[in-house]
């Protein structure tokens, strides 16, 4: 009898396990909604014979919908479906929720923003996700002004934890079991608005501290035995990246973070904003027991790299031929921006034409937040339609997509405009699979 398949929390499991020993290896996390950026994702894993472990914020993905209008459940479909298409076995697709707590009702007393942030933990577990990120880190409407201390933070993260915790018990036996991630010097959702130096590397000697009051936390709520579970603790490595800025990962300013760790539980850190990190040092982070990666932006960012490029030379092919209706991508994005500034304006400054760059070509990639627009996704499938039924000159592929050009000139590619625009996504998720060694099994 050949034995059951483990399941993506046991892969994760002894990733985490694997990286505390010492054994190179880690895993990436996608925080992305986008469904080029999904489909890739599973192209690349399915490659790399790997985990798929995607996430969703509480602002992208809640009870209500979120920003990319889709429940806990609807995503979870989403992204299985995917995985169904490529082939991708189930057992293989690893659902996180990143940051869930009362982010997205801040603004209301924190009653009722943890209610909500508790309906969101329910929520997630009954969709299937097996790897829960609680953060309680943000000021609600009724807290001091520098918001929670760390031993509130940890009883507010607890209180999430039983209600996952509750909500498991009524699922089907056999379910994955819940893993968790916790932390205090957590990043907000959707990254930072970042000008001048760079953020402080944590310090060791708060690690003990933390994982002492979560620890006494969990006891209080109740919890208890899913402490062995707390398989991630996030920290500030140094890494983050703001409108045109990089801060890149130092190892020896964060070496002490290394040592840090307890024996128990063997948890390791969690790497988040670690997006636009040079190769190098996103394998030092891998080594230095970051063992999960979160990436997010830098997808998108790739995403829109690819589509102005496709913009580009749709105009050069197809704008001079007589009859012709060239779409208009960069125009409707920009409209829609402007139109509903609501995701971008408190992250940019600068004269109107710092603005200008800013909202279409900065590494915080606020743009991202705009292309399930009606009128984009309008000029999106008319972008793809034209060169679907016109398939452009490879010099013009050459010019504007050389990474492509190679790849359709070596076979590994067709020349059609969604495979060009995920492997311009999946040039970014080689750099991370190849710091994890997500190119063997896991």
């Amino acid at each position: 009898m050949e034995p059951r398949p483990k399941n993506a929390s046991e892969r994760l499991q002894e990733i985490v396990r694997r990286n505390r020993r010492g054994d190179r290896g880690g895993v990436y996390a996608v925080c992305s909604a986008h469904p080029s950026v999904i489909a890739a994702a599973v192209r690349q894993a399915v490659d790399d014979d790997s985990v798929l472990h995607v996430e969703s914020t509480s602002s992208q993905v809640n009870q209500f919908g979120g920003y990319s209008g889709q429940t806990p459940s609807q995503f979870a479909e989403f992204v299985h479906s995917a995985a169904r298409r490529a082939g991708l076995p189930r057992e293989r697709v690893l659902l996180g929720g990143d940051h869930l707590g009362p982010y997205p009702w801040r603004e209301r007393p924190s009653a009722v923003a943890m209610d909500k942030a508790c309906e969101l933990v329910r929520a997630c577990v009954l969709a299937g996700y097996t790897k829960i990120h609680l953060d309680a880190s943000m000021a609600c409407a009724d807290d001091i002004k520098n918001g929670p201390d760390e031993s509130m933070i940890a009883q507010r993260a607890a209180i999430l934890c039983r209600a996952a915790e509750s909500t498991f018990e009524d699922l089907l036996p056999g379910s994955e079991p819940l893993l968790y991630v916790i932390g205090t010097e957590v990043p907000s959702p959707g990254g930072e608005s970042l000008h001048g130096a760079p953020p402080a590397v944590s310090s060791a000697d708060q690690i003990h501290r933390t994982l002492e009051r979560f620890r006494a936390a969990f006891a209080d709520q109740n919890v208890a035995t899913a402490w062995n579970r707390v398989i991630g603790l996030v920290v500030q490595p140094g890494v983050e990246f703001g409108e045109s800025l990089i801060f890149d990962y130092d190892q020896q300013k964060a070496s002490a973070l290394s040592s840090a760790l307890p024996e128990n539980p063997a948890l390791a850190y969690e790497a988040h904003s670690t997006d636009y990190q040079k190769p190098a040092a996103l394998a030092q982070m891998v080594e230095d027991h970051f063992a999960i990666l979160k990436v997010g932006p830098w997808l998108t960012f790739a995403f829109r790299e690819a589509v102005f490029a496709l913009s580009a030379i749709e105009q050069e092919w197809l704008a001079y031929r007589k009859g012709s209706r060239v779409s208009q991508v960069r125009k409707a994005l920009e409209a829609a921006m402007l139109c509903n500034p609501v995701y971008w304006s408190s992250y940019y400054r600068g004269t109107e034409d710092d603005l200008r760059l800013a909202r279409l070509y900065s590494y915080s990639d606020r743009c991202r937040y705009y292309w399930g627009d009606a009128a984009v996704q309008q000029e999106l499938a008319q972008l793809r339609a034209n060169l679907d039924a016109s398939p452009p000159s490879l010099t013009l592929v050459s010019q504007y997509l050389p990474m492509e050009y190679e790849a359709i000139r070596s076979g590994r590619l067709q020349a059609d405009p969604e495979g060009m625009i995920q492997e311009h996504i999946r040039a970014v998720l080689r750099v991370y699979a190849s710091a994890c060694d997500m190119t063997k099994k896991n």
